[in-house]
């Protein structure tokens, strides 16, 4: 059996990254998944880095980190900027015989746009789910892992298991992922109850 740790949209917030991670090595995991957005937001961008670092997190690039290179064009050699350009666009792997696929808010490699099923009170809308249940049939994986619109969700779309831990910051959430059962945990953070949909309505200001 693989246990495996699953957080995004951390946002340069290092405290509830670092429950997250202590939340993980409590439970025994073999291996951290961070869906992307490392920066935005929040102050703590280096402290952030340096816990994904420490701890061996399997990264992949969100919108915030483009957004963020595109800010610093003029510090290439910087620390942070080197971390985030070194992000690739998706992750995948085969663990324990199950296919897995991580991207920050759609499949193969969109940064923009997301897999949006939930309303402002964290209910499933209908017609979001069979649209994206439709839109995913042709993609041939076990388990996909995505961010980026921060809502928690775990559902079964296209004949995978597709999970969305949420914010780390925002929703208060991180989540672990057992396989081969395919079975995930959610699990709140920073002593808060989940929140399952956090900036609702707000993303075409934020960009999301």
């Amino acid at each position: 059996m693989a246990i495996i740790g699953l957080i995004s949209d951390v946002h340069a917030a290092p405290e509830p990254l670092e429950q997250a991670i202590s939340i993980f090595a409590d439970a025994g995991v073999d291996q951290i998944l961070c869906a992307g957005d490392i920066a935005g937001y929040m102050e703590g961008l280096p402290q952030t880095i340096k816990l994904l670092k420490d701890n061996a997190c399997q990264t992949i690039m969100g919108n915030h980190d483009l957004l963020y290179l595109d800010h610093h064009e003029d510090e290439p050699d910087d620390e942070v900027s080197t971390f985030l350009q070194r992000l690739p666009a998706f992750y995948e792997a085969t663990i324990e015989g199950k296919r897995i696929y991580m991207v920050h808010a759609q499949p193969p490699d969109g940064c923009h746009g997301g897999i949006k099923l939930l309303d402002k009170n964290g209910e499933l809308l209908p017609d979001k789910v069979a649209r994206w249940n439709d839109e995913l049939q042709a993609f041939d994986f076990d388990v996909l892992i995505v961010g980026h619109t921060h809502q928690v969700f775990v559902e079964k779309l296209g004949g995978m298991l597709v999970v969305n831990p949420g914010s780390s910051v925002f929703n208060h959430c991180c989540a672990i992922l057992r396989l081969p059962e395919m079975t995930v945990e959610l699990v709140a953070l920073s002593g808060k109850t989940i929140q399952k949909t956090w900036n609702w309505g707000e993303h075409v200001i934020y960009g999301k």
